[in-house]
């Protein structure tokens, strides 16, 4: 797999099916709607030009080619109508798929496709009033997405359209597993949009052993949301602003560790502090005893555990643990403290006792120039795809997916134990009435 990534492209580049005009970010092709060519590395299935000399015999062949190339030509105006008219479908299991999923339902509207949203019953439903939701798996597949793409670990087999992972984070190992999560392949998947080396250099070798899916490097599609020209200008803020975030999981979250000394900071320092946690941190004495804090003391603000964009800009320092919104938080450059880290590195300020958290945010705010520089380095690692498409181009994907990269698959594994615990949770047996 190769990503054809805007910045490293030039203008008019030669491929081997013939030659293509490439435009930048926001060029005429981006305002048309023609996707370019964004992976090279898939061998196209029909070669464009004339036809190479073939030994005696093969001129039918050339002739057929020939005949193609023609037809693609002639109906390429019916290749975009309908790409306009896709649907697409965006499942949600957990709340964390919302704000992923967004940037990628702005660019379907854009393309002129219809997009629909699925949330499973047992997730919080925050689709807004202009989103449109499914309700049933027979809605869905009456809808008859051309794909369905997740944030989660799964997506239900027996809804139809090619099956998309787009990942919930970013490859950091926080639990210092044997092997990373990120990189487990269940068998529900077609394809894998990746975000960046950290992660497709190991999915690469994983389309390579299994065979039966396509690796895609896209960038992630929330990440346009952080490199957009709004959220790269930092907030101007009267005193120093402290986002405090700390994960779900109870063998790393600081939160129980860290109130008290948070209480004495925001006395001791003249600093605004904004709490906002992971989803999937639900303990209630813990919330419980943040919101208390940020009740009794006017220079706080209480997210709670849901995703609030503006207080990512609004910040200018985060305090945390181990999770992969410090990466998020990195992308609009700006430090990160953190309190015992499972992986701490050099763009890290990592401490391993309480009363070191208020040295540390100090000397953060002072954003050191070594520092900073290792910030920029580790993010481009996990996320080099700085020109808000990374959306456009997990769209383009499937297209390239569907056209080609679906050629030479294996089947998915048979999967019989999981597809029928899939349908006992969504009550979904077809041959009933």
């Amino acid at each position: 797999m190769v990503s054809g990534l805007y910045p490293q492209e030039p203008q008019s580049v030669d491929r081997e099916f013939g030659s293509c005009a490439v435009d930048p970010p926001g060029g005429e092709g981006a305002r048309s709607g023609v996707a370019p060519v964004l992976f090279p590395g898939r061998s196209a299935l029909v070669v464009a030009g004339p036809p190479p000399p073939v030994a005696s015999g093969g001129r039918i062949v050339c002739y057929v080619a020939a005949l193609v190339e023609q037809f693609a030509k002639a109906f390429g105006p019916l290749n975009l109508l309908m790409r306009e008219m896709s649907r697409y479908l965006l499942f949600v299991n957990l709340p964390y798929a919302y704000p992923i999923l967004r940037p990628l339902q702005a660019e379907i509207l854009r393309r002129g496709g219809e997009v629909a949203w699925f949330v499973e019953k047992e997730c919080p439903d925050e689709l807004r009033s202009d989103e449109i939701r499914l309700g049933t798996v027979h809605e869905v597949i009456d809808f008859n997405p051309v794909a369905v793409f997740t944030p989660g670990n799964y997506i239900p087999h027996f809804f139809p359209g090619v099956k998309v992972a787009l990942f919930h984070g970013y490859p950091i190992n926080k639990r210092n597993d044997h092997r990373d999560d990120h990189f487990t392949i269940r068998g529900w998947f077609d394809l894998y949009c990746t975000q960046g080396p950290s992660s497709t250099l190991v999915f690469e070798q994983l389309e390579r052993k299994c065979g039966f899916f396509r690796v895609y490097e896209t960038g992630w599609p929330k990440a346009d949301i952080y490199f957009s020209s709004e959220m790269q200008v930092n907030a101007r803020n009267v005193r120093p602003t402290v986002l405090y975030s700390s994960t779900f999981t109870r063998s790393l979250t600081s939160a129980p560790l860290l109130a008290e000394e948070i209480e004495r900071l925001l006395v001791a320092r003249d600093w605004n502090w904004i709490f906002m946690f992971h989803p999937k941190l639900t303990d209630p004495d813990i919330l419980d005893r943040y919101k208390r804090i940020a009740t009794e003391y006017p220079n706080t603000t209480y997210v709670g555990n849901t995703f609030d964009v503006t207080a990512m800009h609004k910040a200018d320092v985060m305090l945390c643990d181990s999770s992969s919104i410090i990466l998020e938080f990195m992308f609009l450059d700006k430090p990160v403290v953190t309190f015992r880290n499972s992986h701490p590195g050099p763009y890290l300020i990592d401490v391993r006792r309480p009363e070191e958290v208020g040295p540390a945010l100090e000397r953060a705010l002072t954003r050191p120039d070594e520092l900073m520089r290792e910030v920029r380095t580790y993010t481009m690692f996990h996320e080099p795809h700085r020109d808000c498409r990374c959306s456009a181009r997990v769209l383009d994907a499937v297209d390239d997916f569907l056209e080609r990269g679906h050629v030479g698959l294996k089947r998915k594994p048979l999967n019989l134990i999981r597809k029928w615990k899939m349908r006992r949770k969504f009550h979904y047996w077809p041959f009933r009435k």
